[in-house]
C-alpha cells in the first residue's frame, strides 16, 4: 500500500496544480454558512457590527440629552456625648456585673461562676444570675432624716453640719449598737441606687446591721436613703476619687482630682455632700491616685471633720487619718464574683474577727453578693459572733 501511494506522489511531483474557478473555491464556504447554528451566529455578529458602525458615524445618541453631576460626601459621624455622672460611675464595678448579662439582661451562667453552694445551715447561694431569694427582714426603722440641727443650706443642697449642742451626723445618723462582748463583724454593701431591683433587695433582705452605701449620681437618691433608713440601715455616700488611668478611667464629672486645688475640692464636695441627707459618713469610690495626694486628702478629710462626717475606706487608704471618725475595711469580699469565693472571704472575715476582736468587710451590690451576705449573716450568732453596723468600727482621731 505504501509503495503504491509513493508512486502516485512521484508521478505528480513537479506537475503544476490544475486551475479552479471562483465558484468552485467559495462553494465549501457557502455550504458551511448555510448550517443553521452558523447562520444565527453570523446574523448576531452582523447586528453588533451595524450598531458599532452607527455609534461611530452618528455619535452617542444620548449626547444631546440634558445631564447633571452631583458631588457625594460622607457625613462625619457625630462625636458621642460625654457620659453622665451616673453612666461614668457605673462603668467600673457595676459595669463588670452588666457585662455578664445577655441582651435580655439575664446573667450567663457560664460567666457567673459556680451555680450553687450550700452553707452549713442548709441555705443555698446561687451564682447563676437568679434573683435574690433570701427572706425579707422585718423593718427596724431609724429616725427620719433630716434631723433638726444637723444640716445647713449649701449651694447645691443641704450640707451636713455639727449642731449647736455638739451633735454630729456621724453619730446621730448611725445605727445604735450595743456590744454583747462577742467578736464583731461589720459589712458594707455599696454601689446602690444604680439598679432598682438589687437596691430594693439589699434594703429589704439584708439585716438592718448591714451598712448600705449609695452612689451620689443615682436618680431618686433621697428616696432610696429614706427607704433604707426606714428599714433600719445606716447609710454611707460614695465619693468618686481619681484612679490610675484617669481620665480614660473616669468616675464622673465630680471626681476629686489629685491635682485639684482646695477650692476645687470644696466645690465638688459641696455638690456631692448636698445630694441628700441622712448619711453618717462617706466612703471612697476608686481613688488610688487621689489617695497619694497629700494636699488633696488633707482638704478632703478636713471638710469631713468640720462637718462631723465619718470616712470609711475600702482598705486602700488605711494610713490616712482624719475626718470626724475613721475606719478601713479589712477585706473586699467579692473581687471574685462567685458564691464560693464570696463565702470564702466572709469566712476569712469571721476568722479575723475572732482573732483580733472585730473585722470590717466591704462588697458591691451584685445579686450574688447580696444573697451570700444575707444567708451568711443569718448564722453569725450561732457561730459566736455579733453583726455590727460599720459605724461601730469607727474611731475618733487620736482616741
Amino acid at each position: 500500500m505504501f509503495a503504491k501511494r509513493q508512486s502516485v506522489l512521484a508521478a505528480t511531483a513537479g506537475t503544476p496544480p490544475a486551475r479552479r474557478s471562483l465558484r468552485e473555491n467559495i462553494a465549501p464556504v457557502v455550504r458551511f454558512m448555510r448550517k443553521p447554528p452558523v447562520a444565527v451566529a453570523g446574523a448576531g455578529l452582523l447586528l453588533l457590527g451595524a450598531a458599532a458602525l452607527f455609534v461611530t458615524v452618528l455619535g452617542d445618541p444620548r449626547a444631546g440629552a440634558p445631564s447633571a453631576r452631583a458631588v457625594l460626601t460622607r457625613e462625619v459621624a457625630a462625636a458621642a456625648p460625654p457620659p453622665t455622672g451616673l453612666e461614668a460611675f457605673s462603668m467600673g464595678a457595676y459595669g463588670s456585673w452588666q457585662d455578664l448579662t445577655d441582651d435580655a439582661g439575664v446573667i450567663d451562667p457560664a460567666l457567673a461562676g459556680e451555680a450553687v453552694i450550700t452553707l452549713p445551715n442548709g441555705a443555698t447561694v446561687s451564682g447563676d444570675g437568679a434573683p435574690v431569694n433570701a427572706p425579707r427582714i422585718t423593718a427596724q426603722p431609724l429616725p427620719e432624716a433630716p434631723i433638726a440641727g444637723l444640716s445647713q443650706p449649701g449651694p447645691n443642697g443641704p450640707l451636713p453640719a455639727i449642731a449647736s449642742d455638739g451633735r454630729v451626723p456621724a453619730q446621730a445618723y448611725a445605727r445604735p449598737f450595743h456590744s454583747n462582748g462577742r467578736p464583731r463583724v461589720a459589712i458594707i454593701v455599696g454601689g446602690l441606687g444604680l439598679n432598682a431591683v438589687t437596691t430594693r433587695a439589699a434594703i429589704e433582705r439584708l439585716p438592718a446591721e448591714v451598712t448600705l452605701s449609695f452612689v451620689p449620681y443615682a436618680e431618686g437618691l433621697q428616696g432610696w436613703i429614706d427607704l433604707a433608713r426606714a428599714q433600719g440601715h445606716e447609710v454611707l455616700l460614695e465619693m468618686p476619687m481619681e484612679p490610675t488611668g484617669y481620665p480614660a478611667n473616669d468616675p464622673g464629672p465630680y471626681t476629686l482630682l489629685a491635682s485639684g486645688e482646695s477650692a476645687d475640692i470644696q466645690a465638688k464636695m459641696n455638690w456631692l455632700l448636698g445630694r441628700a441627707v441622712g448619711y453618717f459618713g462617706v466612703t471612697n469610690y476608686m481613688g488610688d491616685r487621689f489617695a497619694a495626694s497629700d494636699a488633696g486628702m488633707t482638704a478632703f478629710l478636713g471638710i469631713l471633720r468640720q462637718r462631723g462626717v465619718a470616712f470609711l475606706d475600702d482598705g486602700s487608704m488605711s494610713r490616712r487619718p482624719g475626718a470626724w471618725a475613721r475606719a478601713s475595711a479589712n477585706r473586699i469580699i467579692d473581687e471574685q464574683q462567685n458564691p464560693t469565693a464570696i463565702v470564702g472571704q466572709l469566712n476569712a472575715l469571721e476568722a479575723l474577727a475572732k482573732g483580733q476582736g472585730q473585722a470590717l468587710g466591704t462588697g458591691f451590690s451584685y445579686p450574688v453578693t447580696v444573697e451570700a451576705v444575707a444567708r451568711w449573716t443569718a448564722e453569725l450568732d450561732a457561730r459566736g459572733l455579733q453583726l455590727a453596723p460599720a459605724s461601730a468600727m469607727t474611731q475618733r482621731p487620736g482616741r
